[in-house]
């Protein structure tokens, strides 16, 4: 079947934008599944960087028709500054398609957002404020707001004035300031109206593709180990990443997926709070972050790195059923005189199969490290595999070993073309 999956194999910001805006070139369609605009893709063509948050990264492509699917969670203003900003550019944005059953994220949403964040103190999940958990949790409160309402202009103004009255009560009980009601409704009412061109049945037209034999590629945000089932709970995403989450995501059932790519970096990152096995805390550490530039799309800030965990890799196979691996960055550990990748964990000095279940066991793992010796040259250059340096295929090679499955794709610069293909 003619369906691709591109996960997150880590805690995100693992590249999948570079990735995705390669396979888009043999794709049709590329759906967004999951998220809303607390994750960015950067995608870097001829020297200029694209920042994308909602809307998919297959839109830098003429022929592809980009998707915002059902499982997506879409905050309206950022939507259309993500839009105007692309437009101005001379990328056109006609082609977008936003499912009807996509919910909308409002003011009250990120209101409580701070206000729980708050209420942590010490202890916080590290959320980027969005609102997108509350969005998600008021669409299984069931009491959320569709895209697809927007096209009943009068019917829409009254859902959103209903939610944010009552919202309010919530947000003032809390100990927050209250929102203007009427304001929110005026403006959430012309953004209604600027949305409804883009507002399909996205299951039926996705469904209509896969019939007619054109290939979809559907990309999540976040990653694997912010899944809110299978992550490092409770410092998670509000949705599903993993590629189970693509199927409910899009409506598109599983058997119609026969290939599920996952994006790792030879290196690891998290961003806020929560375990994290391999982590760096010394210089480095800080040369992770400063030379590859981990720092936030989004939010600008600053990413916490550590070696390859190749536990979690083996784990994120699992999860997602993996059928290869695209390895981003390797060329971020060009000046490093030696490497470690971590290949087993330790708690309490026993090794322990597998990948913990529970977070407070996560935090106590001592990682077993393999060390490979650096290459100490830059691999920018490199187009084929034949050019990399031996250290760097070695590297290469135990990440197979370790995973399990194949390295397809290995990324050795922030550029469009900066890759080459290690297996086929």
């Amino acid at each position: 079947m003619p369906v691709t999956v591109v996960v997150g194999a880590q805690w995100g910001d693992e590249g999948k934008a570079k990735v995705i805006d390669l396979l888009s070139k043999e794709h049709v369609y590329v759906v967004r599944y999951q998220g809303g605009h607390n994750a960015g893709h950067t995608v870097v063509v001829d020297g200029e960087r694209y920042a994308l948050q909602l809307v998919p990264s297959g839109i830098l492509y003429d022929h592809v028709i980009p998707v915002i699917a059902n499982g997506v969670v879409v905050d309206l203003p950022t939507l259309f500054e993500e839009i105007d900003g692309l437009e101005s550019r001379g990328i056109t944005c006609r082609r977008l398609q936003v499912s009807s059953r996509a919910h909308l994220i409002f003011p009250w949403h990120q209101a409580h957002d701070a206000i729980a964040e708050a209420m942590r103190g010490d202890d916080k999940i590290g959320t980027t404020l969005k609102g997108i958990g509350p969005a998600y949790a008021d669409k299984a409160r069931r009491v959320g707001v569709r895209a697809g309402d927007v096209l009943n202009r009068d019917r829409f103004r009254e859902l959103v004035r209903e939610r944010a009255v009552a919202e309010n009560t919530l947000i003032e009980e809390a100990g927050g300031e209250a929102i203007d009601v009427d304001e929110v409704v005026d403006r959430f009412d012309q953004l209604g109206q600027r949305l409804a061109p883009y507002v399909v049945d996205t299951v039926g037209l996705l469904h209509d593709a896969v019939d007619a034999g054109d290939h979809l590629l559907l990309e999540g945000a976040q990653a694997t180990f912010l899944d809110l089932d299978h992550g490092t709970y409770p410092y998670v995403t509000s949705s599903n990443p993993t590629a189970g989450g693509a199927s409910s995501g899009t409506g598109l059932g599983p058997r119609l997926i026969d290939r599920v790519v996952g994006i790792t970096k030879a290196y690891t990152t998290r961003v806020g709070a929560g375990p994290f096995p391999t982590e760096l805390l010394d210089e480095d550490g800080d040369r992770l972050v400063d030379v590859g530039r981990e720092f936030g799309t989004v939010t600008g800030r600053r990413r916490r790195a550590g070696w390859l965990d190749c536990v979690m890799l083996r784990h994120a196979v699992r999860l997602n059923s993996l059928t290869e691996l695209s390895l981003t960055k390797l060329d971020v550990l060009d000046g490093f005189e030696q490497v470690q990748i971590c290949t087993g964990y330790r708690i309490d000095g026993v090794e322990v199969d597998g990948y913990p279940d529970r977070s407070d066991l996560l935090a106590r793992v001592e990682p077993v490290y393999e060390t490979v010796a650096g290459w100490e040259t830059s691999l920018s250059s490199a187009r084929e595999p034949g050019e990399l340096p031996n250290e760097a295929r070695r590297f290469i090679e135990i990440v197979e070993r370790e995973v399990g499955i194949p390295v397809r794709v290995v990324g050795v610069g922030a550029e469009r073309d900066d890759y080459l293909v290690w297996a086929s």
